[in-house]
């Protein structure tokens, strides 16, 4: 009986991942996810059973497992919310520190997720998908966590103002997993991507292609901003630009706090506009090896 009810479920969930016409969706999914954890069919009571039912056991336990920590610069009071309940700094700031993982009006901490498979026994489906999975592709699983938040300031000048200011921002946190097991992490950093805070990030910072890949034949900054996993993001304030970090400071989320949302069946049905690009229409969600943030 419990295995019939768990079949059921799970195909329910599939279904309104895939942004099937399903009655009361909103309620549908609630209940399913509730039949699921009840039926000790997913490790918690969470997101886990809708990350499963869209990409599977294997992958949805790994986005899970994975999701990393954002420690938040001192200071700063915005956090990364669902964008279709939250576009205002009124709705998406929280406290000044300690572990936040709500806004100040009770929105979860939320981070998007989408997949691109390179494995072998992937590679076929995916590249039908129009995922690019050749040349150094080809073999590693892609997890990107995709953190929008309300707007974004760059730099301050006395009197003048921001240096650059604009409504919506996107960034993002990317693993790299590889047939030996090896996990990679990266973080979007203003036009690029970057792995550690380092003076050696200004070209992929400021776009300039030429000045990255000459930062990286030489051995001073990581290929394409990849590096070993640490499981946390130094997230900067106004800017909300990221690098893989080691300390969670004074004002984080744990990742295991953070609310996580299939994108791909969001990204498939969505009309919605944003000042800058969505995930959904940049290269690195077609191209998990992009180096630009466009």
């Amino acid at each position: 009986m419990v295995g019939l009810l768990g079949v059921v479920t799970l195909a329910l969930l599939g279904m309104l991942a895939a942004g099937a016409a399903v009655p009361g969706g909103a309620l549908a999914r609630e209940i399913a996810g509730r039949i699921v954890c009840a039926a000790a069919l997913a490790d918690g009571c969470g997101d886990e059973p809708l990350l499963i039912a869209t990409y599977g056991d294997e992958i949805g336990r790994l986005l899970r497992r994975h999701a990393p920590t954002l420690a938040f610069e001192q200071g700063s009071r915005a956090l990364p919310v669902d964008w279709r309940r939250c576009r205002l700094t009124e709705c998406g700031d929280g406290p000044e520190a300690g572990n936040v993982h709500r806004s100040d009006q009770r929105l979860p901490v939320t981070a998007f997720v989408h997949v691109v498979d390179c494995r072998a026994e992937a590679r076929e489906e995916s590249e039908a998908a129009r995922f690019d999975c050749s040349g150094p592709r080809a073999g590693f699983l892609y997890l990107q966590y995709w953190l929008y938040y309300a707007n974004s300031t760059t730099g301050q000048i006395p009197v003048v103002g921001p240096l650059d200011q604009h409504d919506d921002d996107w960034e993002s946190v990317q693993l790299r997993i590889g047939p030996d097991g090896r996990v990679q992490q990266r973080a979007s950093s203003h036009h690029g991507y970057n792995y550690e805070r380092s003076a050696f990030n200004a070209g992929s910072d400021a776009g300039l292609e030429v000045v990255r890949e000459v930062s990286e034949d030489v051995g001073l900054r990581e290929e394409r901003g990849w590096g070993a996993e640490t499981g946390l993001v130094e997230v900067s304030g106004g800017s909300h630009a990221g690098n893989v970090g080691h300390d969670p400071g004074s004002r984080f989320i744990p990742g295991r706090r953070l609310h996580l949302v299939p994108l791909e069946p969001i990204a498939a049905h969505s009309h919605s506009t944003f000042a800058v690009v969505p995930p959904w229409l940049k290269e690195v969600w077609r191209n998990p090896e992009a180096t630009g943030t466009e």
